[in-house]
Formats: structure tokens, sequence, C-alpha cells
């Protein structure tokens, strides 16, 4: 077996633990039956997909539909199935709130049909050369040129799609270098993509621009446009509250101050784990996919990563 097969089934080996939490199809594990996609309607016009990689948004218009993030490339037929029995309309718009591949698996199936794929320009970056997660273990082929966001943003705005008024902000270094998260302030409704990993401990790509400070600063951020009635539509995990984000805003910014005295002190990444820097957070957020030790590890290379970049 190859280097490459073994990182593969090393990663979805990984995923297994938390794979409820990150929605990996089950025949990524040599099961025959893939997990089922699904629809969770949270307002009379925008409706949350689960069970394909990253969570989904649906938005319904009159005449057709904006899709939030796509699942898994393997995936896109079961996705966009799905989809259409929300809503026969056809999909108008794709939103990536980020480049990762269990986000974007819809890309290359609707921008072959003409949709429009709207990202952040870090976005369009990545997907378009090989990009390697070393957080993952795992290194990704550009998508073909259908696949690639046709409109780009290099900072926050505004639009409306149908009835819905929408706010994509733009977080510079959290998750990736090319985050956003979108609020409707009509229906009081959030999706984070992954700046959010509801009750476990979260992806960090240092590959490309993501740290856990970072990621601490964007959960208070996004805490800071909801109310108690907000609902938040995480990149993984179920839907998700103020208290959640609150929650994991704790967790982030705690271990991110732990670490970067550990850091200050000269501790080696293992001394750093040793010192259990996420102890009293383990029973919250420790049975995803990273374990604490793994995790820590992760988080203690992102503070590395962009000390030497800033």
């Amino acid at each position: 077996m190859s280097s490459e097969q073994w990182n593969r089934r090393e990663f979805f080996a990984a995923l297994a633990g938390g794979a409820a939490a990150f929605s990996i199809p089950s025949r990524a594990f040599g099961q025959n039956a893939p997990a089922p996609i699904k629809a969770t309607r949270l307002s009379d016009r925008i409706t949350m997909m689960s069970g394909d990689g990253g969570n989904v948004g649906v938005i319904l218009s009159d005449s057709g539909l904006m899709m939030i993030d796509g699942g898994l490339p393997e995936r896109a037929s079961d996705m966009l199935g799905a989809v259409t029995g929300v809503d026969a309309h056809p999909v108008t718009l794709l939103f990536n709130t980020h480049w990762h591949f269990d986000h974007i698996g819809c890309n290359e199936t609707l921008g072959a049909k003409g949709v429009k794929i709207m990202a952040q320009e870090n976005v369009k970056k990545r997907l378009s050369v090989r990009t390697t997660m070393e957080s993952m273990n795992r290194t990704f082929d550009p998508l073909k040129p259908q696949g690639l966001p046709t409109q780009e943003f290099s900072k926050s705005g505004k639009m409306t799609f149908g009835k819905e008024k929408i706010e994509y902000v733009h977080i510079p270094t959290a998750h990736t270098d090319g985050d956003t998260y979108l609020f409707f302030p009509d229906a009081n409704i959030l999706h984070t993509g992954d700046l959010l990993f509801n009750g476990f401990y979260p992806v960090i790509d240092y590959s490309t621009g993501g740290w856990v400070g970072g990621m601490a600063r964007a959960a208070e951020e996004i805490a800071r446009r909801c109310d108690a009635k907000t609902k938040v539509i995480p990149g993984h995990g179920p839907l998700a509250s103020k208290d959640d984000l609150k929650a994991a805003g704790e967790m982030l910014s705690t271990v991110t101050q732990r670490l970067e005295k550990l850091i200050k002190e000269g501790k080696s990444a293992d001394e750093a784990v040793a010192a259990a820097p996420t102890r009293d957070f383990d029973d919250k957020f420790g049975h995803g996919a990273f374990k604490p030790d793994a995790w820590t590890r992760i988080a203690y290379t992102s503070i590395v990563r962009h000390s030497q970049k800033s």
C-alpha cells in the first residue's frame, strides 16, 4: 500500500471517531450505503442539509435556489438530489464558505451547468492549485476550471437573494485564510462554515493561514451577531446557538493563551501536550475526530506558523 493510500485510510479512520460530527459517508469506511442526507427547515425559505461532509444551507426564491457549500465530491449527486427534494427550482448560486474538500463537492457539477459560484478570493486561489493540508496529512488537486468561483470578493459585503437579505463577512485568518460566514437578519439565521465545529475540537488548517487564536476571535465575533433566538448552522455538528458559539470561543481563547505561554517559555510540542492545556474542556470537546493530544499538537503548530508570518 502506498503512503498516499495509507494517509487517506488514516484520515478517514480518524474521522470515524467523530463520524456523526463530520458526516463522512459510510462507504468511506467500506460500508454499502452512504449516510442519509437530512433536511431541517429553519424558516420558510432556509433549510439546513446535514449528513454529507459539512452542513449545507439552501435558500429558496421564486426563481431559483442558493446553496451555501456543497458537501463531498463523491456525493454531489446525492446532495443535489436531496436539495431537489426541498424545492424543485434549479440552483442558481453556490456560495463557498472556504476551500476544503468536504464543502466544495458540488462545485464542478453545478459550475458545468453555468451556476454562478461565489467565494472570497483566497478560496479560488486554493482551489486553482495543488494544495496541501498538513493537519490532515492530505494533498488536493486543483478543481477543473468549471468548478472554480466565478464571482470573487476580497472583503465583507451585502447582497439579496430572492426575499432574503444577506450579510457575508470574511474572517482573514481563522480556520483558513478564506473563511466567510453569512447572516440572514430577517430570518435571524447564521451560517458559520467551518468557523464553528459545534461540540468538538475543530480542524485548523495552518497550511493555508488558519490558527487557533483566529478561530477564537471568529467565534467571539460571530457570537456578538447573535441573540438567544438565532439559529446557527455550524460547519459540522448539530444546529447551534449563541451559547454554543460562546462556549467554543471560551475554549479556543483559553487554549490559545495557555499554548502561547508555553511557547514563550520555549516548550516543545511534546512538552505542550504533556501540560494538558485542554484538560478542562476534554469532556465537552474531546469526542470528535481529534483526541486532545492530537488536537493540542495542531493548535500548537498553528500558533507557531502564525507567529512566523506575523
